[in-house]
Parts: structure tokens; sequence; C-alpha cells
């Protein structure tokens, strides 16, 4: 059923007021990119900026959903109100997410246990780079609003690609376990410069030492970012063991970004991206909608692979032609 004003006014009250199925219903507006979906996200904006978002990031394996359910109980148990994106792989088949973050952290709140205060939901990433799907930004927005203190963001893990979750978070926790030395090695290829807290998972297997000193030697021989040196916490996410501890080390991160403005101008730096981000998207749709299908895209690929045309002469020429047929459009016909 078509959304109207009204309707969607109408939802997001009922978002803000921590309706749940409303909440559900609105990120699926979001997610899907539904006509409506601009008009959800710009009357839930207002309602954002008060939430703390917290990015979990690491290679597949490393233990992050057991994590990332572990803090979330903490948060809970302390009176905070905790969403979670989950961002999942991609069905082949279906197009949707084949991980079920979601059910299992359900399943772990045991049976009849209905918790208002904490949200979870999947997302599949739909083919986009660097572990986030690329509606991940909107819908931890909807459910900012939605009155979530903390939220969460754990992404797909694909190595060094997923360095733009630093982008979308204010906290990011990079996780890590004995055993896989790829991860420390991938550390040299940027994920070291997002880190604002280095997790060490699974602390009980052998190896755990190795692993905090090839940090640490890490460390030592980079520049760290913003004059800080990530600290280096060791947990057992099935126990729970390092948990405290670890949210220690966030709340005193937390505090850190809070003195100086240091929030603030990270934020600012996300919204200078995320911006550029949504001109790029704009026009595209812009395009589309005044010529240049898909279509077309496909034949002028086509001739450039071909060497019949130049990319970088008609790319100019298609948004010139793009710009001349949006002001034909939006002026009116003089009368004769």
């Amino acid at each position: 059923m078509p959304f109207n004003d009204t309707a969607v006014r109408e939802l997001v009250e009922r978002v803000c007021a921590g309706e749940v199925r409303s909440l559900a219903r609105a990120i699926s507006l979001v997610e899907n990119d539904t006509p409506e979906a601009q008009a959800v996200l710009s009357a839930c904006f207002p309602f954002t900026g008060h939430a703390l978002r917290i990015g979990v990031t690491g290679a597949p394996g490393a233990g992050k959903s057991t994590l990332v359910d572990r803090l979330a109980r903490s948060w809970r148990e302390s009176g905070r109100k905790v969403g979670i994106v989950a961002v999942d792989p991609t069905s082949p088949f279906t197009g949707g997410a084949i991980l079920g973050d979601r059910i299992r952290m359900q399943e772990r709140l045991g049976p009849n246990q209905i918790d208002d205060g904490l949200y979870v939901r999947s997302m599949a990433t739909r083919g986009s780079l660097g572990g986030l799907a690329r509606t991940t930004a909107d819908v931890a927005l909807v459910i900012e609003a939605s009155g979530k203190d903390i939220v969460l963001i754990e992404t797909v893990g694909v190595g060094q690609d997923e360095i733009d979750i630093v982008r979308l978070a204010d906290i990011t926790l990079v996780v890590l376990v004995p055993g896989m030395g790829d991860d420390v090695q991938s550390l040299k290829a940027g994920i070291m410069e997002i880190a604002d807290i280095f997790v060490i998972n699974k602390a009980d297997r052998e190896g755990a030492d190795r692993v905090e000193k090839e940090i640490r030697a890490l460390q030592s021989l980079a520049q760290t970012h913003e004059s800080r040196i990530p600290p280096v916490v060791r947990t057992i996410g099935t126990s729970g063991a390092g948990v405290p501890e670890l949210l220690g080390v966030v709340d005193q991160t937390r505090q850190w970004l809070a003195a100086e403005g240091r929030l603030e101008v990270r934020r600012r730096q996300y919204w200078r991206a995320r911006m550029e981000d949504m001109v790029r998207l704009a026009l595209l749709k812009e395009a589309r909608a005044h010529g240049l299908s898909p279509e077309d895209f496909a034949h002028h690929a086509e001739l450039v692979a071909t060497k019949q045309e130049d990319p970088y002469h008609l790319v100019p020429e298609l948004v010139a032609e793009v710009f001349r047929a949006r002001l034909a459009a939006s002026t009116p016909r003089m009368k004769e």
C-alpha cells in the first residue's frame, strides 16, 4: 500500500516511540530503497545524533557475533537500549542475508523472552564492497531514531577492504583471534589505521601472546591516529571473560572522543564523505530519469570496450546531455 506524507509522519512517530513493528517496517522501506525511503530518513534525521555507534570488524570466524551479543547483553543489564546491525553475505539465490545473526541472537535470549530495548537487524551486502551494505548507514540512522543509546554495527569481515566501517562508526573494534596469522598480516595493509580498540577474542587459545606482541610491534612502527595508541583487550566471547574490561575500554574511548571535540570532528568528516556519496547516487538517479538508462550504459560500455568511443570524452558529454535534458524539462515553455 503506497504511503503519503501523513502516513510516513505517523510511521516515524511510532518508530520514535519505540514501537518495534513500526521500526521493522521503516527499515524495510529504507533497505529496499522504496519511493518513501527518503521521506522516512528525513523525518528520522532530527531524532539522531545522541547514540554511540560502535563498529565491530574482523575476519570470519573471529567470534564477532558472539562478542557483539555479550556486549549488547551487558549494556542492556545497565539499562541502555541497544540496536544491532549485522551485515551478512548475500545469498546468491534469494539476495537475502544467509548467516542469520538476528535469529541466533534472538535464540540466545531464551524462549518467551522479549526485550523491547534490544533490536537486531540482519542485512545482506547485496554485492557491496567494504563489508557494509550500501544502506547500512541509513538503517543505523533509523534504529538510532527509535531511541537506542548504542548502535552496534557488525560487518561481514572481508579483510582490508572493510575500512569503510570507520566512516560510519564513532568507535571501531577490530577483532582478531589466535591461530589466524593472516589477521595480523592484514593490519599492515590498512586495518591498523582504523582500529580504536584491538580485541583478541578466543584468548584462551594458544598464540594469544604472540598476536598481542605482533600488534604492539606494528603499533611501534606505525604512526598512531590522533596521537592515541589503540588499546589491546583480550576476551573469550563464549564465556564472557574480558568483556567487562572491554566495556571499560570502550567507555574510556568514548570519554577521549568527547574531549576537545574529537567526536564532532569525526562526525563532520563522516557527513562530508557521506554527502558526496549521496550526491553521486542522486546524480546517477537523475541521469537515469532523463534518458541515460541501464541499456544506454551497456551500449556505451560495449563501444568503449571495442575502442569505438573514448570514455574520457564520452562521460562529460553524457553528463552535459543529462543536465540539458533536466533544464529543458524544468523550464516552462515560452508563450508564442
